[in-house]
């Protein structure tokens, strides 16, 4: 979005950083500061531990958070964006304390996990709604441009009632982008989308990251993170199990076979397909769902739509099994 549609002249924001000065420069780059920092932070409910004196510092690009659910994703994201205080330690954004803080919430994008939609209202009306909450010059204009990043100018005037699950998922990222934030956080942002979506959604987040914004993404779903961005913070039961790199972290868990459930007509047809493929150890088929293990995961993910036009079959949902993600990354931490 343009400079002069956004809330970027308000008097009640921060500083912005010119983002074209940080434009290609690697995302753990030493010679950026860090937008979001952890150190040693806690966080418990009475007997429950669910986060353990975590520590890490993220600077502008695609970071991922990765961890199998339950691992305490959500829950730092809450921490991160000043939902939850820490019951030890200290979170900082953009070099300021988070809690209470209304002027870095100005600059802050946030997708939540679960819809907090007003269901009688219409697309454009949720997204203009954001907007005009951050006090953005010409919000009409500001929420179109951002129903178009998202490709959904051509349903903007249904009820939020009326959309798809996909739909109400990119309709967050839409109200999320209207203040062009410095820093983006998106709990499991691909969840309910199609794989047309999802592959549109991470093009959009790559993109963003690749102008200097701090896209933190948390997701369970290893060939998503593959596909975002190289950075990644691995979470388990609440704790910190790798940083880095997900190409090198990946590389200690390419020996493992990875459960992936396909939803999609013709089931017979593309199991039949699947099975061929490079990597592929078994498939299953159970109604309308294919269980597929592999060992090659982002060859699978790549040859699944050719082998599904071949096969004739339509795809409807693609998810990596939590059950089984869970051994991996206890793998990972042993």
């Amino acid at each position: 979005m343009t400079a002069d549609m956004r809330g970027g002249d308000r008097t009640d924001q921060l500083d912005r950083p010119d983002r074209t000065e940080q434009t290609g420069l690697p995302e753990d780059s030493p010679s950026l500061p860090p937008t979001i920092e952890a150190l040693n932070v806690s966080k418990w409910y009475g007997d429950k531990v669910a986060v353990s004196d975590v520590s890490f510092a993220i600077r502008p690009g695609v970071t991922a958070l990765l961890g199998p659910n339950g691992a305490g994703k959500s829950t730092i994201l809450k921490l991160l964006t000043g939902q939850l205080a820490p019951s030890r330690g200290s979170v900082r954004v953009l070099g300021q304390p988070v809690r209470h803080n209304p002027a870095l919430y100005q600059v802050i994008g946030l997708v939540p996990e679960h819809d907090s939609i007003y269901p009688f209202l219409t697309v454009l009306e949720f997204v203009k709604l954001a907007a005009d909450l951050h006090r953005v010059r010409r919000s009409r204009e500001v929420a179109l441009e951002a129903l178009a990043t998202v490709d959904l100018l051509d349903v903007q005037h249904r009820k939020l009632r009326a959309c798809s699950k996909g739909m109400r998922q990119r309709v967050k990222v839409a109200q999320s982008l209207v203040n062009d934030p410095q820093v983006l956080f998106l709990d499991e942002p691909l969840a309910g989308a199609d794989p047309a979506q999802r592959l549109a959604l991470m093009d959009v987040f790559t993109r963003l990251g690749e102008t200097g914004c701090t896209v933190f993404i948390s997701s369970h779903i290893l060939n998503e993170v593959e596909r975002i961005g190289s950075n990644v913070i691995v979470i388990v039961n609440g704790k910190l199990a790798a940083e880095g790199d997900f190409h090198a972290i990946r590389a200690l868990m390419d020996d493992r076979p990875i459960k992936v459930s396909v939803q999609c007509s013709e089931t017979r047809a593309l199991a039949a397909r699947l099975v061929q493929l490079c990597g592929t150890s078994a498939v299953q088929i159970e109604g309308d769902t294919l269980l597929v293990e592999t060992k090659s995961t982002l060859e699978f993910h790549r040859a699944l739509p050719l082998a599904a036009q071949q096969a004739g079959a339509r795809l409807t949902g693609i998810e990596g099994l939590d059950e089984d993600l869970e051994s991996v990354f206890r793998y990972l931490v042993e």
